[in-house]
């Protein structure tokens, strides 16, 4: 599979996101995705389903490193203590000694940034996580968590999808040689009724949700996609065996729309 790198990470272009996805639907689609061929995991500490995940990867019958596992730290647990209490945690939950990526998942401005950066960093000298990241971060946010880090951050988690313009906020990764991973990247659905995108996709003979992603991936930005059904593990996965024209590319840049996001909890930062 192809792959994004930044700084010292590796990271599959292609993921499952596994967001409110339980139980033994939660284990059975994990371990599906990888016998397809999948090797990126992406859970979370709220999804409340770390323990099926790492189910699915046991399931899966790969080898530890052949799978990069991303998992992500709640908010309510970013104080000095308890973060690596929280992670210790999410690993008896996964059943594994590390994960690949750990991921602060909002920020959270009740507890100062510097001390969750430096506890971060400190999960990752410990062994705990191979590389550690941010997410729902802004381009300040960034900056300020960057003069706190002595570990490199190569991840920003956020919501992408062709309705949502986040060019700023790619370009300031770009410039700190911080990869890029898009959550919601078929905004939850709401591609599959686009007539400019159902236009594109017919002539590739594809779905409007495969044009989402190959949009993301052609620019070197990590998809992970959620789903709870084979067939669409199986659709998303199709994506590489096409290319999108320049054109194209653009046509589906200028669908962004000021009211595009999707994902903006009570907790959310002030967004760019």
């Amino acid at each position: 599979m192809l792959a994004v790198k930044a700084q010292d990470a590796v990271i599959p272009i292609l993921g499952l996101g596994t967001w409110d996805i339980r139980g033994k639907t939660c284990s059975r689609i994990v371990e599906q995705a990888l016998r397809l061929g999948y090797r990126h995991v992406d859970t979370a500490q709220a999804y409340e389903n770390e323990r099926e995940v790492g189910e699915g990867i046991r399931a899966s019958g790969l080898p530890r490193e052949q799978v990069f596992v991303t998992t992500k730290i709640w908010w309510t647990h970013f104080a000095a203590g308890e973060l690596e209490h929280s992670v210790a945690e999410s690993l008896v939950r996964l059943k594994l000694h590390h994960v690949d990526l750990l991921l602060l998942h909002w920020p959270n401005s009740a507890v100062p940034l510097g001390e969750t950066i430096a506890a971060l960093c400190k999960v990752k000298r410990e062994g705990l996580t191979k590389h550690i990241g941010v997410s729902n971060f802004t381009v300040a946010l960034i900056e300020e968590a960057l003069q706190s880090a002595n570990e490199p951050i190569v991840v920003n988690q956020f919501e992408l999808h062709p309705y949502l313009d986040q060019s700023k906020l790619v370009a300031a990764c770009r410039r700190h040689d911080i990869a890029v991973t898009a959550y919601s990247p078929i905004a939850r659905g709401a591609v599959k009724d686009d007539a400019v995108l159902a236009r594109i996709a017919a002539a590739h003979g594809k779905s409007p949700a495969q044009v989402c992603l190959r949009w993301l991936v052609q620019q070197g930005i990590v998809a992970i996609p959620r789903t709870s059904k084979i067939e669409r593990l199986t659709e998303n996965f199709e994506i590489f065996d096409f290319d999108l024209a320049g054109s194209e590319m653009a046509e589906i840049r200028g669908l962004a729309r000021p009211a595009g996001r999707v994902v903006d909890p009570s907790w959310a930062p002030a967004w760019d």
